[in-house]
């Protein structure tokens, strides 16, 4: 979606092309596997990410102090939940986006109306599980709205937490709406449930890594500074583009180490889905080889100063979207392609706990 894009246009467009022509604008990559889903969670997975999106929207809207982004993450919640008109928060909420918000998400928020309303025509256990993510997901991200983030974050917990909160929790609604589209996924719940959290730690970690100096840009680090003091002591807070410092690099593929081994867990996951469930495995294995080559080009590349220097290409998209259609119903030819997709990735070191929740 651009810019120009009048926004009566989009009141022609069937529930599914509208989410589509939203996706495009908001996340290609969510655009580009989200219709490889079977018909009956497509939607109700476009638009959960849509819903993730504007609480996205509003934690990174410049212009609103923590106050002002709880009231209206609580507003939103409240708004999915049915409990408020959707048009109101709009017509609040608008107006104080800025400049800095990006067109397409603007729109968004113009559009929210016709989101909720596709939100509020699923069956009652896809709502709750769509509601639940979102009312997690504000609640948790407000979390994190006054500290200090040029420094890093603490603890490895904090980041983990961190984590939960925009991508593990994520990983949970899939899994409730996964498993209310099919009984077979349904008897596997509680060992997904466990996985899908490790499952979005995973992505969110690479995603972090990849980002470090687009967020440092901005004063903001989420790496945690316990892990680079076990390193050898370097502080977070010092970080610049360029350096060469031994110890940064050590904790810095430390983290890769981790992020591999949750995407591990991703695998297991995604291997729980049957066979046949071509789309659903689709949608999660080209996630999880993006990821996995992602890593590649950071462990290589660890004092990288630009996140494009760790982009893969599109060719390497191109190549992972063709070699899990070959092998996505075979669990054998999966597992090997993983593992030597992972070979040279540092691992976490032995006795490492990976996070989990306790609900």
């Amino acid at each position: 979606m651009t810019d120009t894009t009048p926004l009566n246009a989009l009141d022609s467009l069937s529930a599914d092309a509208f989410q589509d022509h939203l996706l495009q604008g908001v996340s290609r990559t969510f655009a580009l596997t989200i219709p490889q889903l079977p018909e009956g969670l497509a939607r109700p997975v476009a638009n959960a990410y849509l819903l993730c999106r504007i609480v996205d929207t509003i934690e990174d809207e410049v212009s609103l102090d923590a106050a002002q982004k709880r009231h209206f993450c609580t507003w939103f919640t409240e708004v999915v939940r049915g409990e408020k008109t959707p048009e109101s928060l709009r017509d609040h909420l608008g107006p104080l986006l800025s400049e800095s918000t990006r067109p397409e998400e603007h729109a968004l928020i113009a559009v929210m109306p016709r989101v909720i309303a596709i939100t509020h025509g699923f069956d009652p256990e896809q709502r709750e599980a769509l509601a639940l993510c979102v009312v997690i997901m504000a609640e948790g991200m407000a979390n994190f709205q006054n500290l200090d983030l040029s420094q890093g974050l603490p603890t490895l917990k904090d980041m983990d937490r961190y984590c939960y909160y925009v991508a593990g929790v994520v990983g949970e609604m899939l899994t409730r709406l996964f498993c209310h589209y099919s009984k077979d996924i349904a008897a596997h719940r509680e060992e997904m449930m466990a996985l899908a959290v490790s499952f979005g730690q995973g992505l969110q970690m690479t995603n972090i890594l990849k980002d470090l100096w687009d967020d440092h840009a901005r004063g903001v680090c989420w790496l945690p500074q316990d892990i680079f003091d076990q390193a050898g002591g370097f502080p977070l807070g010092s970080l610049e583009p360029h350096h060469h410092d031994h110890r940064f690099q050590k904790g810095f593929l430390h983290l890769v180490g981790i992020a591999h081994e949750h995407l591990k867990n991703a695998l297991r996951y995604t291997l729980m889905i049957p066979a046949e469930e071509k789309g659903m495995r689709e949608f999660c294995l080209w996630a999880i080889g993006m990821a996995i080559l992602t890593l590649r080009k950071i462990a290589g590349n660890p004092d990288f100063s630009r996140s494009v220097d760790v982009k893969i290409t599109r060719r390497s998209v191109k190549a992972t979207i063709a070699t899990c259609r070959l092998l996505r119903s075979s669990n054998a030819g999966l597992k090997a392609v993983f593992h030597l997709a992972g070979q040279g990735l540092p691992r976490a070191p032995a006795g490492t706990e990976l996070f989990q929740i306790n609900h």
